[in-house]
């Protein structure tokens, strides 16, 4: 049952230990400033993404939908986003499409004015899959419609979709989808949790997409979610599975990196500070975003979201002042050092880890 399934992914979500098995923001160190020569009263977080102008360089990422209680948390995580001027998207949206009943669990966001409002549907759903068929334009469509949407956010999943009972797990053809829904519709790619290559970054480039969001390793792990809920039906096949892709994926760090090829990026995967959010920034996304830290507050009210974004914000400022940028754009010029498993990582896959800022390529600024 659709509901069901959204409900459990939320409860293992705010229960279980379903964090990815290593913390790789940390890698990323800033060169710090002793004499910034600004003033902190002087930043200015304001961010152009899509052509949408946001109060800060942050997302509220997708998270649900689907479900009674969906309703409540989408419309607490709306009015945080109008509130402090930050994008968001919503949770997959199939189930609504599946069974109109559940749309006001999504469309109570078009009660809200959300600067950037963020639609959601997987490349799975536009395959065939067994004798299900597959969505199209006319539903990538309503999927906008539905929550006022500005863009599409198509969620690349298989790492979740291969540890998951019902999984999709057909992937021919998904590059021709995402091109001809890129030709009609603007599209953002979005990965959610296995990060984006260097080589996937340029196919998705050529697809036609806006924007690429990386959703690297390091956050929330929708295998080890998958696990979890294997374990509750007593499936112990299928959680071999989910526990054994726990930590399937590149590095949110390193895959922010990985996918600068003139496209803007959002960081995802592990955010959890507005320190990560600089970091993210520094090796040059041009917003970061994060979920299941806003899950809880989301279901106690607006203002617990708010409360905790605040938080970020006001770190994220601190950052910026330390190394002496004035906007999320100077960040970029900002001097950081990458150590650990990132840099590893980077530099096995060809990138010169101490000269990042000539690997960013122009024209991603918007």
């Amino acid at each position: 049952m659709i509901e069901e399934r959204k409900r459990e992914h939320v409860e293992i979500c705010l229960t279980e230990d379903v964090q990815a098995p290593a913390e790789f923001w940390g890698d990323v160190r800033f060169v710090h400033c002793s004499l910034p020569e600004i003033s902190r009263a002087e930043l200015d977080l304001t961010t152009d993404l899509f052509g949408h102008r946001l109060q800060a360089p942050l997302v509220i990422s997708g998270m649900t939908g689907g479900f009674d209680e969906a309703e409540r948390i989408n419309a607490n995580l709306a009015r945080a986003a109008e509130a402090l001027g930050l994008a968001m998207g919503v949770g997959s949206q199939r189930a609504a499409l599946v069974k109109p009943a559940l749309i006001p669990t999504y469309a109570v966001v078009r009660k809200f004015h959300v600067p950037l409002m963020i639609a959601n549907l997987g490349i799975p759903q536009f395959l065939p899959q067994g004798t299900a068929a597959p969505l199209d334009l006319p539903e990538a469509r309503a999927a906008m419609q539905m929550v006022g949407a500005h863009v599409l956010g198509v969620h690349l999943n298989y790492v979740q979709e291969v540890a998951q009972v019902e999984g999709d797990e057909n992937a021919t053809g998904g590059a021709a989808a995402l091109e001809r829904l890129a030709m009609a519709l603007p599209v953002l790619a979005k990965e959610t949790g296995g990060g984006v290559s260097r080589e996937t970054a340029l196919q998705l480039k050529g697809a036609g997409v806006l924007g690429i969001d990386i959703g690297g390793l390091g956050g929330t792990s929708f295998s080890a979610v998958e696990a979890y809920r294997s374990r509750r039906r007593g499936d112990a096949q299928v959680e071999r599975i989910g526990e054994a892709f726990w930590a399937w994926g590149i590095p949110a760090p390193a895959s922010v990196v990985e996918a600068q090829v003139g496209l803007p990026v959002i960081a995802t995967g592990g955010i959890r500070s507005g320190i990560d959010v600089a970091r993210a920034l520094a090796l040059g996304a041009r917003a970061a975003g994060l979920a299941r830290p806003l899950l809880a507050p989301a279901r106690e009210s607006a203002e617990a979201v708010i409360r905790t974004l605040e938080r970020i914000l006001q770190e994220l400022r601190s950052a910026m002042f330390l190394v002496g940028a004035r906007t999320p754009d100077a960040l970029q010029g900002a001097d950081i050092v990458v150590t650990g498993y990132t840099a590893q990582w980077l530099e096995r896959r060809g990138f010169n880890v101490n000269g990042l800022a000539q690997r960013r390529q122009p024209g991603a600024s918007r």
